[in-house]
Order: structure tokens, then sequence, then C-alpha cells
């Protein structure tokens, strides 16, 4: 009826099969043992929330309100105890190992209770995601072992990632926008290292991390071509914090601003720049924009599945409220109008929820997760001794060959299609859940009345917290952007993208 030829060619019309379909041929190739990691993932998560999360989250957003510059040490140092620092750090550097996509339904379970605090933890791994984005081994050793001693010693160390700027904003996650925008953090090269100078603002858990991965630009008349990044240490001779923002919602995240004058960072903390990258096939410039197509090709899922977390948290509240409450003598909950409100913001959760799971399917064969997903490699990582894979490992990654493997591997491994896939169904997740998260938001205080409004319900807090998912990680518009120019664009030759 259809040859192959006929398929391949029917294949590759608009929209690209691949493109509509990265579960299906996901599904077989995924490894059986992640069902039940991700049901043990989900389980711990519910625990959390049951014993820490929900009894606090109401008075930390209160103690927020009440005293701005409140830091809380306290959740950091319990969600420490959990293991949740070291929870997705891979084994060979001492941590426990979870696969990646785990980390969206954990988020997911937190984020129903209070995003505030899974972002406190979730974001973490945003600076782990930059570190291990710049495939630079030995640093990637040395941080994720710094992690895990900080859990074991009871001194939490996380890691953030440092790159919007007060000139720049969104631009600086689209390398062609960000030589139009205003950046001013510049990395100068001076013997033995780099010294940076400017700042960075709206870095999330910045006064509680430990260690900061910056990205700043070597000419910043040429940002794109000049991107370094760099593993700051708190406490570096020539960094402190500034501002920690007053935010209408999430409040229990500080968001602060980090300022380098003259602040000297060593070669062996440099964990990418443009000399490090000339053994590699494609341009600089195009590495620097693949290095954070890596990154928020993940994390973009992860703030779907905050969102998601948010949708369904009002969702809960709406129906526990729907179930409580007698309207002229019957439960609201059986009146059709009501059933209705409720069957659309259960079907905006599990679109949302769909949106991050065909994601991860994006990124566990053609993106960031794609090596150690192989079904080979996930059950080696899973089933050998992890005494010995540390000493088999740990001495490979002090070896500059394995940084340069690594970065062939990766960088000019991955295709052109495979990053546009990826980074497409990404920005899809982040602007659609997030669009869905502020819906349910509004349909939940819409069915609840007045009483929805009282803070001690926690719906308000949930659309306060909500609005900022739209905004960080690439505000909904320049992931609309990026989604046309990855899924849209390369059909149509005459479109051109961040033209203006």
């Amino acid at each position: 009826m259809i040859s192959r030829s006929e398929v391949k060619h029917f294949a590759n019309q608009s929209p690209r099969f691949d493109d509509m379909i990265c579960s299906l041929p996901a599904g077989p190739k995924t490894p059986g043992l992640m069902v039940g990691e991700t049901r043990k993932v989900m389980a711990i998560a519910r625990k959390f929330n049951e014993e820490v999360v929900r009894p606090y989250a109401l008075e930390l957003d209160r103690t927020l309100h009440e005293n701005p510059d409140f830091l809380p040490w306290d959740f950091v140092e319990k969600a420490n105890e959990w293991g949740f620092y070291t929870m997705w750090i891979p084994k060979i550097f001492g941590g426990k190992g979870y696969s990646m996509p785990t980390m969206c339904y954990f988020v997911e379970e937190i984020g129903s209770a209070c995003l505030a605090m899974a972002n406190l933890i979730g974001v973490h791994y945003l600076g782990v995601s930059t570190l291990n984005a710049t495939w630079n081994m030995r640093l990637i050793s040395r941080l994720c072992r710094d992690i895990v001693a900080g859990e074991k010693n009871h001194t939490p160390c996380l890691v953030t990632l440092a790159i919007t700027e007060p000139g720049a904003g969104t631009d600086v996650e689209e390398i062609d926008l960000v030589d139009k925008g205003s950046v001013t953090c510049q990395a100068q090269k001076v013997d033995g290292g780099y010294k940076i100078n400017g700042s960075k603002i709206f870095i999330s858990n910045g006064h509680l991390s430990t260690w900061h991965m910056v990205i700043a630009y070597a000419d910043l008349d040429k940002p794109s071509e000049s991107t370094v990044a760099l593993a700051v240490k708190t406490g570096t001779p020539g960094f402190s914090f500034g501002r920690k923002e007053n935010k209408m919602g999430q409040k229990g995240c500080p968001a602060s601003e980090l300022v380098f004058k003259d602040c000297f960072v060593p070669d062996d903390l440099v964990c990418m720049d443009p000399a490090q990258l000339a053994k590699n096939k494609r341009p600089v410039r195009e590495i620097n924009m693949q290095m954070i197509d890596y990154v928020v090709s993940a994390t973009r899922a992860g703030v779907g599945a905050f969102a998601t977390g948010a949708a369904r948290g009002a969702y809960e509240a709406a129906v526990k409220f729907a179930s409580e409450t007698h309207v002229a003598g019957k439960l609201l909950i059986n009146y059709e109008w009501a059933q209705c409100m409720l069957a659309e913001m259960y079907k905006n959760v599990a679109l949302s929820r769909l949106s991050y799971v065909e994601t991860n399917y994006a990124n566990g064969i053609y993106g960031f997760f794609r090596e150690i997903q192989k079904k080979p490699m996930y059950y080696y990582y899973k089933m050998m001794p992890v005494k010995w894979l540390e000493k088999m490992v740990s001495s490979m990654t002090e070896k500059a060959w394995a940084t340069t493997w690594f970065r062939k591997t990766q960088f000019d491994g991955q295709t052109d299609e495979e990053i546009c896939r990826t980074s497409g169904w990404a920005s899809l997740c982040k602007f659609a859940a997030t669009d869905y998260g502020i819906k349910n938001c509004h349909m939940a205080l819409e069915l609840m009345g007045q009483a929805g409004l009282r803070h001690d319900r926690g719906t308000e807090k949930i659309l306060r917290d909500a609005k900022l998912l739209q905004i960080y990680e690439g505000t909904n518009q320049l992931n609309r952007l990026n989604l046309f120019k990855c899924l849209v664009a390369p059909e149509h030759p005459q479109a051109v993208v961040f033209e203006e």
C-alpha cells in the first residue's frame, strides 16, 4: 500500500511525524524501572507535602509579607535533611541518581501545595543543569561532590543560575536577541582567569546558595560569540548580594541581586568559554545557544510541572469548597454549572501534565537525557555498585579528554532538528501549562467568590504564586516565538524570526 520511501517522504512533510509523536518512539525505549522510580518519587513528595509543606505554606507566606528580608533557611535545611538537593545528582558523584524526568512529577506534587517551596528545591537543579550543560566534567564532579558533602554535613549547598541582567531580561535566553539587548556583566580575560564586573537580578535562591553559575560576556558588543560560564562561590572577593525583591507571589523563594566588582574567577572555575570550544564543529555562537537550549529544554518542562501543580492546587481547592458549601439548600458540587467548571479545571490539569510528559519524552530521545536513558546505560548505571562507579569515573573526570569527548558527543552529536524538537516542545509546555495554571486560579476564585480571597483558604496565594510562572524561564511571549522558530519556521523559509 505504501513503500518505505513514501513513508520517509510523508514523514518529512509539515508537520513532521517526529515532531508530533515524541512519546511513541520514546515509549519502547524508556527503561521499565523508571515507572517504579517515578512512583517512589511521587510518594516521597506526597509524604513531604503532608508533613512539611502544607502545615507551613501559609505561615511562610505571612512571614514574608510582614518581613520581606526573611530567608527561609529552616525550610532549606529541612529539604536538605530529606535529601532533595542530591536526589537528582548522579550516583557517580555521590548523589541518589534518580532519573531527571521524575523531577517534574516531584515538583508538581510539591507545587500543588506551595510553589515557593517547590521552587526552593527545583531551582537548585536549574543551576546544576547549567553546570551539566557545559559538559565540563572536572567542575561537574567538583560542585556535585560539594552538594553531597553539604547534605552529609547538614550545611545545604545550593546552586543558582545567574543569567538575567537589569537591561536585558529575557534577551539573554535567546542568542538572536542577546546582541540587541543591553548586557553589562563583563568577564574580562586576565592572567590566570577572568575578572567579572556587573550585576545579575531576579536570581532565584541567590541569597541561599553556595555556588552561582554566572553567565557573563567577554565582549559586550558581541555577547553571542563571547559567552563565558563561570562558577562563583559565595564569599569570593568582589562578589556580594544586593537587594532581595519584594515579590507579589512565591515570596518564600528569594529573588536576589548579585553584584560583581573586580571579582576574580580562576581558570579552574571557568566552566566554558570560547577558547575551550575551538575543537568543536559548530561555531561558538551556535554552541552557546545549544548550551542554553539543553538547559531550558529540561527546565521549561519543570516550569510546566510547577504550573500543573498550581492548576491542580486551584482545582483541589475549588472541589473542596464545592463539596462543603450549600447554595439554596443544595451542595454546590451538585449544580451542573459547577460540575462543568470543575470538569474544565480537571481538563486543564491533565493537558498541562501531558505537555511536560511529552517534553520529557523529547528530551529522553533527542535531548539532555538521551544518553543516560538508553536502556543499557540506564540499567548499567542503576545496577553497578556506587563505590565501583565512583572509582572508575572519578579519575576519568579529572582528565581533559573526558570534557573534550563529552562536548564532541553532546554538542556535535545533536542535530539541528533534534535541537528544534526539544526546544520547541519545551516552549510549548512552558506557555501552555502556565496559562492553564492561571486560568484554573481564575476559575477557582470565580467559583468560590469572596471566600477565595481569604488568605486562610490559600487560593489567592496560588494565583499570586502562579503569575510568576508566566515570566521566568523566558516570558511566555518569548516562548511562543521560540516555538515558532523551532517548529513552524523550518517548514516556511520565508519566515524570519527575531528580525525586529
